[in-house]
């Protein structure tokens, strides 16, 4: 089930949807777009919005992103509560254009059909002055909700929940208890779970609306509810509730306070969207970027050179020490000019070792698998890979040099005991490489730094210096330079 899980999350990551949305399916959407524009153009609004009626808000979404002006016509198009929908699933762009095209009266039919969470999401990325006229439209109800979320830091749980849920007490009836749901069930997030509390808030236990469907109208909560149930508190990191949901299969889970008050949920899809968030970072740091929070087409040329200069920057003058290796060894190249060939062979071996090895460290890090009590065990595991991967590139390798490099090539500086130097040292680079990818990762965890910063380019760098040392103590002691 996580397999599966974590398959349809990668999907999620690359097209940045879960699924394929129903125009991508039939790869019409340039001709779905065509076809808005020239009913637009016609102003034939009736039929739009019948083209628009069927399809999904993520659908919708999708398409308002190229429509640009038009885009508050169309929202107007919909009905309320697709358009609120709809209004969710757009960027921050988008939605902002939309606020300032809004009446009052407008802003806050939209606002009274969106979710707590959402609206807080929203509040968190406008600018201050839209800000303070979505507050000044939400009832007072809600401005306080929104108040108290934005209270929590962020990347916590408690930032990520929403207040609206279903709450019941273990002395209600299963009657009573339906009653509640329908009166006040249309309000609320989710009325799948359904939580138990006593007169204090504390969270006691929860029950399942198949639960209550299936039990007798004179049931009491308290004895059908589930007691063992898992939940977290509001200064949780929203990645560890996000792996909960996951790990559980859930569908939701309770936020509680310090005294085990309850405060909220987090639903499933703001534990997706937790995902998606920490994936895309932890990717913009393995490839040496600062982490950016817009769409890659939104994100403005002097944004982009922002966030990658500065990795850059430093990863070149780390490089340095490759320099001076090279320049230390430089009458050793001048005695054996082949060995100058085949050091991009031994750096890039030795850089994609480390990468497999951290990658795979900070994936299992990431989903809990290991922690740092466990570094021995995995130097343990990545010393005897890198044995076997040496051994087997190094033959290979060995195999290549003497068929091709010397015989097909006809390039008699080749000797074999040039081969030996560079082999043996294919076996040392991935072995140092692999050791260094795996540890570096557990280490920064271990300090608080994130292990994705550890991780190619960063690996690369060491790795290129340890392999050319290890290559040039190999041809002094073979070929004795």
């Amino acid at each position: 089930m996580r397999e599966a899980y974590f398959l349809g999350f990668f999907r999620l990551f690359l097209h940045g949807k879960g699924v394929p949305c129903m125009f991508e399916a039939r790869n019409d959407r340039a001709e779905l777009l065509e076809e808005m524009e020239e009913l637009y153009r016609r102003k034939r609004y009736a039929e739009l919005r019948d083209l628009l009626l069927p399809m999904e808000a993520a659908d919708i979404a999708a398409l308002c992103t190229d429509l640009d002006e038009k885009v508050p016509v169309v929202f107007r198009l919909l009905p309320k509560e697709l358009a609120a929908e709809v209004f969710v699933e757009l960027d921050s762009d988008d939605q902002e254009l939309l606020i300032h095209s809004f009446s009052n009266t407008e802003l806050k039919e939209v606002l009274d059909e969106l979710y707590l969470d959402d609206t807080v999401d929203i509040v968190e990325e406008m600018p201050a002055g839209v800000v303070k006229r979505i507050l000044r439209h939400c009832d007072p109800e809600m401005r306080k909700s929104i108040n108290e979320i934005l209270k929590y830091p962020e990347d916590s749980a408690g930032s990520i929940m929403t207040t609206e849920f279903v709450d019941l007490k273990a002395n209600m009836t299963v009657e009573d208890a339906l009653k509640r749901i329908r009166r006040t069930g249309p309000d609320k997030e989710t009325i799948n779970i359904c939580y138990v509390i006593d007169d204090r808030r504390h969270l006691i236990g929860l029950l399942t609306i198949r639960t209550l469907l299936l039990a007798e109208e004179d049931d009491v909560i308290g004895d059908i509810m589930e007691r063992n149930l898992i939940a977290v508190q509001t200064l949780d990191d929203q990645e560890v509730v996000a792996r909960s949901l996951s790990k559980y299969d859930f569908l939701a889970l309770p936020v509680v306070d310090k005294e085990n008050r309850l405060v909220g949920i987090v639903t499933v899809d703001d534990a997706i969207d937790v995902l998606q968030e920490e994936v895309t970072e932890d990717i913009e740091k393995m490839a040496a970027m600062l982490p950016g929070d817009k769409p890659y087409l939104k994100t403005g040329i002097f944004e982009t050179w922002k966030a990658r200069t500065p990795w850059l920057m430093l990863l070149m003058l780390s490089a340095t020490f490759t320099g001076i290796i090279l320049t230390h060894f430089e009458k050793s190249l001048m005695a054996c000019a082949i060995l100058t060939s085949f050091i991009p062979m031994l750096s890039g071996t030795g850089g994609n070792s480390g990468t497999q090895a951290s990658t795979a460290v900070i994936r299992a890090l990431s989903l809990g698998e290991v922690r740092f009590s466990d570094l021995f065990q995995v130097l343990w595991k990545e010393f005897w890979v890198s044995v076997c991967c040496g051994l087997c590139l190094a033959a290979a390798n060995f195999v290549k040099m003497m068929l091709v490099d010397r015989w097909l090539l006809q390039n008699p500086t080749v000797t074999p005991q040039v081969a030996l130097v560079v082999c043996a040292t294919l076996v040392g680079t991935v072995l140092c490489a692999k050791l260094v990818g795996c540890s570096l990762p557990l280490l920064a965890k271990r300090i608080g730094f994130d292990p994705a910063v550890m991780a190619s380019p960063f690996i690369t760098t060491i790795v290129d210096a340890l392999s050319l040392l290890i290559y040039f103590r190999f041809a002094s002691a073979i070929l004795g330079l």
